[in-house]
Parts: C-alpha cells; sequence; structure tokens
C-alpha cells in the first residue's frame, strides 16, 4: 500500500522533487552537467521551480559574498 503508482508513495514525490530541484540548481551554478542529468531534469521539474530556485541560489551566493567581503575588510 504505497498510495501512488509512482511507487513513492505520494509522500516521497515531493521530498525528491525540491532535493531534485536543489541539485539541478547547484551542479548548474558549478557548470558541471551530465547530458543524462539535464534531460532528465528538463523532463521532470518545472521550469517556473527552476528559475525562482535559481535566483534564490543566486541571492545567497551573493549574500554569502557580501558577508565574507564584510568580514575581511571589516
Amino acid at each position: 500500500m504505497n498510495g501512488g503508482t509512482d511507487g513513492n508513495g505520494g509522500a516521497g514525490k515531493k521530498k525528491s522533487s525540491f532535493l531534485q530541484l536543489c541539485k539541478a540548481v547547484a551542479w548548474s551554478f558549478m557548470g558541471v552537467r551530465k547530458r543524462a542529468d539535464l534531460e532528465s531534469d528538463a523532463a521532470q521539474l518545472h521550469p517556473l521551480a527552476l528559475i525562482i530556485a535559481g535566483v534564490l541560489g543566486a541571492a545567497i551566493f551573493v549574500g554569502v559574498l557580501l558577508l565574507v567581503v564584510h568580514a575581511v575588510a571589516g
């Protein structure tokens, strides 16, 4: 009784999608990506979610850089 036809039981699907989304954005920031993973992400992840995660990831990256510069300069 897994509650779904995908084998994830329904509840695990959102967590794996969120983790997959974070992983896709992180690897994209580094510029290292396998073609198979890229195609898999393109088929499974929602484009708007990728854009939002990318913008949030960039904002976090800039925030960390500002904190490091402030700590070193101050």
